[in-house]
Protein backbone atom coordinates (compact mmCIF):
# COMPACT_ATOMS: atom_id res chain seq x y z
CA UNK A 1 0.00 0.00 0.00
CA UNK A 2 1.02 3.59 -0.54
CA UNK A 3 2.14 5.64 2.42
CA UNK A 4 -0.40 7.79 4.19
CA UNK A 5 -3.20 5.57 5.46
CA UNK A 6 -3.34 5.96 9.22
CA UNK A 7 -5.78 5.18 12.01
CA UNK A 8 -8.33 7.97 12.10
CA UNK A 9 -8.65 8.28 8.31
CA UNK A 10 -12.36 8.30 7.55
CA UNK A 11 -14.81 8.31 4.69
CA UNK A 12 -18.44 9.40 4.91
CA UNK A 13 -21.32 9.56 2.45
CA UNK A 14 -25.10 9.62 2.51
CA UNK A 15 -27.79 7.60 0.79
CA UNK A 16 -31.57 7.96 0.73
CA UNK A 17 -33.47 4.76 1.44
CA UNK A 18 -35.59 3.58 -1.49
CA UNK A 19 -37.56 0.46 -2.44
CA UNK A 20 -34.50 -1.30 -3.89
CA UNK A 21 -33.04 -1.46 -0.37
CA UNK A 22 -36.05 -3.08 1.32
CA UNK A 23 -35.81 -6.39 3.16
CA UNK A 24 -36.94 -8.84 0.49
CA UNK A 25 -36.84 -12.59 0.02
CA UNK A 26 -37.82 -14.46 -3.14
CA UNK A 27 -39.39 -11.33 -4.62
CA UNK A 28 -41.53 -10.53 -1.59
CA UNK A 29 -40.92 -7.50 0.61
CA UNK A 30 -40.83 -8.64 4.22
CA UNK A 31 -40.35 -5.18 5.73
CA UNK A 32 -40.47 -1.82 3.91
CA UNK A 33 -37.22 -0.69 5.56
CA UNK A 34 -33.54 -0.77 4.61
CA UNK A 35 -32.47 -4.40 4.81
CA UNK A 36 -29.48 -5.67 6.72
CA UNK A 37 -27.99 -6.76 3.39
CA UNK A 38 -28.25 -3.20 2.04
CA UNK A 39 -26.81 -1.72 5.21
CA UNK A 40 -23.83 -4.07 5.07
CA UNK A 41 -23.30 -3.29 1.37
CA UNK A 42 -22.95 0.43 2.13
CA UNK A 43 -20.75 -0.25 5.17
CA UNK A 44 -18.42 -2.29 2.95
CA UNK A 45 -18.53 0.45 0.32
CA UNK A 46 -17.45 3.02 2.91
CA UNK A 47 -14.60 0.77 4.01
CA UNK A 48 -13.53 0.27 0.40
CA UNK A 49 -13.43 4.04 -0.11
CA UNK A 50 -11.01 4.21 2.84
CA UNK A 51 -8.43 2.00 1.09
CA UNK A 52 -8.87 2.99 -2.58
CA UNK A 53 -6.54 6.02 -2.57
CA UNK A 54 -3.79 3.94 -0.95
CA UNK A 55 -3.80 0.80 -3.10
CA UNK A 56 -0.84 0.30 -5.38
CA UNK A 57 -1.56 -0.44 -9.04
CA UNK A 58 -0.80 -4.13 -8.51
CA UNK A 59 -2.91 -4.43 -5.33
CA UNK A 60 -6.54 -5.06 -4.59
CA UNK A 61 -8.65 -5.29 -1.48
CA UNK A 62 -11.46 -7.65 -0.56
CA UNK A 63 -13.80 -8.11 2.33
CA UNK A 64 -12.26 -10.46 4.86
CA UNK A 65 -14.51 -10.14 7.89
CA UNK A 66 -17.52 -8.10 8.93
CA UNK A 67 -19.19 -8.04 12.31
CA UNK A 68 -22.13 -5.64 12.58
CA UNK A 69 -25.32 -5.10 14.50
CA UNK A 70 -28.43 -3.76 12.80
CA UNK A 71 -29.90 -1.74 15.65
CA UNK A 72 -32.78 0.31 14.20
CA UNK A 73 -34.83 0.62 11.02
CA UNK A 74 -34.48 3.22 8.29
CA UNK A 75 -37.58 3.86 6.16
CA UNK A 76 -38.13 4.95 2.58
CA UNK A 77 -37.03 8.55 2.05
CA UNK A 78 -34.83 8.63 5.14
CA UNK A 79 -31.25 9.83 4.71
CA UNK A 80 -28.64 7.51 6.19
CA UNK A 81 -25.01 8.54 6.67
CA UNK A 82 -22.43 5.78 6.31
CA UNK A 83 -18.99 6.26 7.83
CA UNK A 84 -15.88 4.09 7.95
CA UNK A 85 -12.92 5.02 10.14
CA UNK A 86 -9.61 3.17 9.91
CA UNK A 87 -8.78 1.94 13.41
CA UNK A 88 -5.97 -0.51 12.72
CA UNK A 89 -3.83 -1.71 9.86
CA UNK A 90 -1.15 -4.23 9.11
CA UNK A 91 0.70 -4.99 5.90
CA UNK A 92 -2.22 -7.12 4.65
CA UNK A 93 -5.27 -6.00 6.68
CA UNK A 94 -7.17 -2.75 7.14
CA UNK A 95 -9.73 -2.67 9.96
CA UNK A 96 -12.45 -0.03 10.01
CA UNK A 97 -15.18 0.86 12.45
CA UNK A 98 -18.32 1.29 10.37
CA UNK A 99 -21.54 3.05 11.27
CA UNK A 100 -24.85 3.83 9.64
CA UNK A 101 -26.87 6.61 11.22
CA UNK A 102 -29.70 9.01 10.61
CA UNK A 103 -29.80 12.51 12.03
CA UNK A 104 -31.59 11.04 15.07
CA UNK A 105 -30.16 7.59 15.81
CA UNK A 106 -27.67 4.85 14.94
CA UNK A 107 -29.06 2.32 12.47
CA UNK A 108 -26.11 -0.05 12.65
CA UNK A 109 -22.48 -0.29 13.67
CA UNK A 110 -19.60 -2.72 13.65
CA UNK A 111 -16.18 -3.66 12.35
CA UNK A 112 -15.15 -4.33 8.74
CA UNK A 113 -11.79 -5.91 7.89
CA UNK A 114 -10.34 -5.91 4.40
CA UNK A 115 -7.53 -8.08 3.09
CA UNK A 116 -4.96 -6.47 0.82
CA UNK A 117 -3.33 -8.74 -1.76
CA UNK A 118 -1.62 -8.79 -5.17
CA UNK A 119 -4.12 -8.67 -8.06
CA UNK A 120 -2.17 -11.37 -9.90
CA UNK A 121 -2.47 -13.79 -6.99
CA UNK A 122 -6.24 -13.26 -6.89
CA UNK A 123 -6.51 -13.75 -10.65
CA UNK A 124 -4.61 -17.03 -10.36
CA UNK A 125 -6.77 -18.21 -7.46
CA UNK A 126 -9.96 -17.45 -9.36
CA UNK A 127 -8.69 -19.28 -12.45
CA UNK A 128 -7.79 -22.31 -10.32
CA UNK A 129 -11.22 -22.34 -8.68
CA UNK A 130 -12.91 -21.96 -12.05
CA UNK A 131 -10.86 -24.86 -13.49
CA UNK A 132 -11.87 -27.07 -10.56
CA UNK A 133 -15.54 -26.75 -11.45
CA UNK A 134 -14.89 -27.44 -15.13
CA UNK A 135 -15.71 -24.03 -16.61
Amino acid sequence: MKEGLRPGHKVEFQITVDETMFAEFDGHVVHPVMSTVSMIYYMERAGRFVILPFLLEEEEGAGYEINVKHLRSAVKGQVVTFRAVCVEMTERRVICEVVAETDSYVVGKGIFTQAIFPKEKMRQNIEKLQANIGN
